[in-house]
């Protein structure tokens, strides 16, 4: 193929021209990018599909009067690689994060490209569908944790604890040493002592005592903060939008980053067996619409994922 045959081949891309519901998502064709220096593309196997494209879709992050790509996580396999990327090739089988909400192309398409700096070698132990589930959902709740900045033995409660994220910081945080208690649906309660979470408490109810920390998965916002005690930690998830601190309270509202050396440790978490992935449902990229819409329902347990195949 020459060089200006490359230049015009297309691919498909699921993407926003107008602000609204589910139905405003968009399948176009678009060229098939080419990765500059310091990137690499992936051909796209899967895609998660997360709480931030919808908010994307709606115009939470503005972006009135553009065409916005939709899609943060990707799996897949590389096959190009731009100069002055080292430690990459062609054919290497890869899981990665293209952070921002304002862009022009997603990960929810045919081939995407990233900074070689912010994808890791792809788990074995998993399908493409589960590791496109890791990079975003599996790095914002390593942050979140990491920022408690809490000793071993600390008691910590995770929010959202049957969610995507809760789920992750679960296990994260019982890992790094912390007493985790999980707040969920009631019937979640056995999947999420299953996590290793030593305390459950149903959606609805309060701890039976105030804990060093939360991390505020499910965005509870003020009424988590309340289980904080005094001179604890609160992260949130909404940088800008997080509760008011209080009784000497340290307040922290996390902002994910594509870091793929921090993403290579949580795979191989996930090959060591100590870090669980769940996936709700695969969706072909075809029918991105009706991902948006299954992603709008409340209840959902894992993690949706376009898939290209």
């Amino acid at each position: 193929m020459s060089g200006n045959e490359q230049s015009v081949r297309t691919m498909r891309a699921a993407v926003v021209s107008a602000f609204g519901g589910p139905e405003q998502v968009e399948i176009v064709r678009v060229p098939v990018p080419l990765p500059a220096p310091g990137q690499v593309r992936v051909r796209v196997e899967a895609a998660g599909v997360n709480p931030v494209d919808g908010a994307v879709r709606v115009g939470v992050f503005g972006g009135a009067g553009t065409r916005l790509g939709l899609g943060w996580d990707v799996a897949g396999e590389i096959d190009a690689v731009g100069a002055d990327v080292t430690g990459w090739s062609v054919g290497q089988r890869v899981v990665g994060l293209h952070y921002g909400p304002v862009k022009p192309l997603g990960t929810h398409a045919e081939y995407e490209v990233l900074d070689a700096s912010a994808v890791a070698a792809a788990p074995v132990t998993v399908d493409a569908a589960a590791a496109a589930g890791l990079p975003l959902s599996g790095l914002t709740a390593a942050r979140a944790v990491g920022l408690l900045g809490l000793a071993p033995g600390s008691s910590v409660l995770v929010t959202g604890a049957a969610g995507v994220v809760g789920a992750l910081a679960v296990q994260l945080a019982v890992r790094a040493g912390l007493v985790v208690t999980g707040l969920a649906g009631e019937s979640d309660e056995e999947f999420v002592r299953s996590l290793g979470a030593k305390e459950f408490v149903p959606r609805g109810s309060v701890p039976a005592g105030p804990v060093d920390g939360v991390v505020d998965a499910a965005v509870l916002g003020d009424p988590a903060l309340g289980f904080v005690r005094d001179g604890g930690v609160y992260v949130g998830l909404r940088p800008h939008a997080g509760p008011t601190a209080e009784r000497g309270i340290r307040v922290v509202e996390q902002e994910v980053a594509a870091d793929g050396a921090h993403l290579a440790e949580l795979v191989a978490l996930v090959d060591a067996g100590a870090l669980t992935l769940r996936v709700s449902q695969t969706i072909p990229l075809a029918d991105a619409v009706k991902a948006h819409a299954r992603l709008a329902e409340p209840g959902t347990r894992g993690r949706l994922v376009l898939t290209t195949a």
